[in-house]
């Protein structure tokens, strides 16, 4: 059975899709790209790490931690990418004792919930569906019961979402337990390619890729998804075949004993990831299928998304603050690895800012934290370059659904720098353990206003504005001097590094201003489950 939808956008986005099996040629040819790329980092180093190199001796060693630190995680994302592998399939075996868990909380659209309900009820493998709900609106009990689920009312329990997840655990008694985000709309046989990896009994969880059906909606809509499509397919694949895939939150399938086993599902702004740490802690393997049998939704304006990003960054490093330190000696070497990789992925906030600033300090005050031939750096460095793109693009034959989700994904870049003060609030709410609430991601866009995450980027705005007055005038005046000479080459070098900066933030201004012309819409309403 397959969904059906009646925008032409939608085509094929309801059919179910798996990410293709590595074979050895192509981990060969990945070596090689890896080895490559790496040869070209030693080289950047080389020349890079140079005594006469050094201008401001503070800000060389600030811009050479940023710099390196990208660069690290760069080169240990090639090295995970070594790892790659695609679970091979395995029925599910009749019998099992299964339940699916959503949980709705106040203010979520009940149409979403029609549709995901009606969903689950389609599932062909047999098991229980429970809402668990703490709305006290009779109309989604009724909802619940029409569609043959369970309604469990759970209301005032702390721990959001996970606190009515373990609340829940003590209510059922079902071995194998699918948590299900509310608006993701399960495909009818998505228990069919995940219940039979729990044959091995060490496995905790299995985790299955997770899509959208929404991103046709805007700007913001297509650059969330498409921060998602790597990820989804060949990272944790890769994560996979290292032992270490982690869960999402979503279409995570549990073993009771595994959960038990751990006290419950973990309460945290990221309780997806300090769920699976400490099942990984606890002795407990995971499986990734990277397969396509459910879609949801992703934030379809700005203002939504940098709250979901804030949420998330805070609760990541929550996961490396605290939870890392006490499962450090019970995890395994790429366990390890792999949970610090994720737990800094958020620090691209402190790093962009480094990098915004360095440009605009020269511009102002003349320090330059680097003495460098413009040319010479791009000469060493744009090898490193080709080469992360060329293993971003060649990885792209392992996304899950590659008619979709290939390309540079320039959106997602744009997003992605748009809220790097998001990710840096993120970082200094968690150095001072500063909580923030739980806060379910927006199911509709906020229309008809503009965000205040706005704000940032029209600084940045109004800064390169002035800046490149301020050059091109003092320049003029002050400093007629030959456009080739080494000043005028480090202006126009640092010149271009801002101008690349500003292009992403006039980028995040656009997205921010499109909510005001969107459209009313609920994104459910397009989907035909006949």
């Amino acid at each position: 059975m397959s969904y059906q939808s009646y925008n032409k956008k939608d085509n094929g986005l309801w059919q179910y899709k798996k990410a293709k099996r590595i074979t050895a040629s192509e981990r060969f040819i990945l070596l090689i790209l890896v080895i490559t790329g790496i040869i070209s980092v030693l080289r950047l180093a080389d020349w890079w790490f140079r005594n006469e190199h050094i201008g401001n001796p503070v800000l060389y060693v600030i811009l050479s931690l940023a710099i390196w630190y990208s660069i690290f995680r760069l080169i240990l994302i090639w090295i995970n990418y070594l790892g790659i592998s695609n679970a091979q399939h395995i029925n599910a075996p009749e019998g099992l004792s299964v339940a699916i868990f959503t949980t709705s909380s106040p203010g979520e659209p009940l149409g979403m919930f029609e549709k995901t309900l009606e969903a689950c009820s389609r599932i062909t493998y047999p098991h229980t569906t429970y809402l668990l709900d703490d709305t006290q609106d009779p109309a989604f009990r009724e909802v619940a019961e029409r569609y043959g689920a369970v309604w469990l009312e759970l209301v005032g329990l702390p721990g959001a979402k996970a606190g009515k997840i373990n609340r829940a655990l003590e209510l059922t008694k079902e071995d194998f337990i699918l948590v299900l985000d509310p608006d993701h709309i399960p495909f009818p046989e998505f228990l069919d390619h995940t219940l039979g990896y729990f044959h091995d009994t060490k496995v905790g969880f299995v985790q299955v890729s997770q899509a959208y059906y929404n991103q046709y909606r805007s700007f913001t809509a297509q650059g969330a998804a498409e921060q998602t499509y790597n990820f989804y397919g060949p990272t944790q694949m890769s994560l996979f075949g290292y032992g270490c895939s982690v869960a999402i939150g979503a279409n995570c399938t549990f073993r009771r004993k595994a959960l038990e086993s751990i006290g419950g599902h973990g309460i945290g702004l990221a309780e997806d990831l300090i769920t699976a740490i400490r099942i990984h802690g606890a002795g407990w393997t995971s499986v990734y299928n990277p397969v396509v049998i459910s879609r949801g939704l992703v934030p379809e304006d700005l203002g939504s998304f940098c709250k979901q990003q804030l949420k998330w960054s805070r609760g990541v490093f929550e996961m490396l603050f605290v939870e890392l330190p006490k499962l450090f000696f019970k995890l395994s070497f790429w366990q390890k690895l792999s949970y610090f990789t994720i737990g800094t992925y958020y620090l691209v906030g402190l790093t962009q800012l480094i990098f915004t600033i360095i440009p605009f300090l020269y511009f102002f005050t003349g320090i330059l934290p680097a003495r460098m031939n413009f040319a010479d750096f791009i000469i060493y460095g744009m090898p490193v370059v080709l080469c992360a793109v060329l293993i971003y693009l060649y990885m792209q034959r392992w996304q899950c659904d590659t008619e979709t989700e290939q390309g540079l994904h320039w959106h997602g870049m744009v997003l992605k720098f748009a809220c790097w003060p998001v990710f840096l609030m993120g970082f200094l709410l968690a150095l001072v353990n500063a909580q923030i609430p739980y806060i379910p991601t927006a199911k509709k866009a906020a229309i008809g206003y503009v965000t205040p995450f706005i704000r940032p980027m029209i600084v940045h705005f109004v800064l390169f504005i002035c800046a490149v007055a301020g050059v091109f005038v003092y320049r003029k005046y002050y400093m007629p001097e030959s456009l080739l000479s080494p000043s005028a080459e480090r202006t126009w070098g640092m010149m271009g590094f801002a101008f690349l900066a500003f292009v992403m933030a006039v980028g995040g201004i656009f997205a921010a201003l499109e909510a005001r012309g969107m459209k009313a819409e609920d994104p459910w309403d397009k989907v035909n489950l006949n």
